[in-house]
C-alpha cells in the first residue's frame, strides 16, 4: 500500500466546491483508489474499503464513486463489456490490458501532446473525449513459462 502522504492536495476543497460533504466515506473511497492505482472495479473498492469501514454498503461505495467521478477526481474506465473501473489519474492517458491476468496499467501519452494531437484527423472533426485502449501481454505474463499441457 502506498503512502498517504502523497495524496493530491485540494480534494477536500474539490467535493466542497461541487456542492457535496466530504464524508469519511467518500474519504476512504478516494484513499482507495489512490493506494493502489489498479484500477479497482466497484466491487474491488468495496472489499478495500470495508476493511477500514466495516458498516460501509456496496450501495454506499457505488454513491461514493459516483461523487468523485461527478467532481472530476476520478475517472470512469470502460474496457469493452467488462465491470466499470475507476482511475484517479486524471491526466490524459491510456490504458494497457494485458489479456493474460487483467490488470489495467496507465500509458503516458507523448510530453505535451494530447490523444488528439497524436492522431491524423479531418479538419473538421472536433474530439471533445478520447480513450484509448492497448491490448496485449504484460511483461510480467511474459515473463511466466508455458506450461506444457501432458495427456
Amino acid at each position: 500500500m502506498s503512502s498517504r502522504k502523497t495524496r493530491p492536495s485540494g480534494y477536500e476543497e474539490t467535493i466542497a466546491h461541487s456542492g457535496h460533504r466530504l464524508t469519511p466515506q467518500r474519504r476512504e473511497v478516494y484513499n482507495v483508489l489512490l493506494d493502489e492505482r489498479d484500477h479497482p472495479t466497484a466491487t474491488e473498492v468495496f472489499l478495500r474499503a470495508k476493511k477500514r469501514i466495516p458498516a460501509i454498503s456496496l450501495a454506499t461505495v457505488y454513491n461514493c464513486l459516483e461523487t468523485l467521478v461527478d467532481c472530476g477526481l476520478a475517472k470512469q474506465v470502460n474496457v469493452e463489456r467488462e465491470a466499470t473501473r475507476y482511475c484517479p489519474n486524471l491526466q490524459e492517458h491510456g490504458h494497457f490490458v494485458c489479456e493474460s491476468c487483467g490488470t489495467v496499467t496507465d500509458i503516458p501519452l507523448s510530453k505535451g501532446r494530447s490523444l488528439s494531437q497524436c492522431l491524423s484527423l479531418p479538419g473538421q472533426f472536433s474530439v471533445t473525449h478520447s480513450e484509448i485502449t492497448l491490448r496485449g501481454t504484460c511483461s510480467d505474463c511474459t515473463k511466466k513459462p508455458i506450461s506444457k499441457i501432458t495427456h
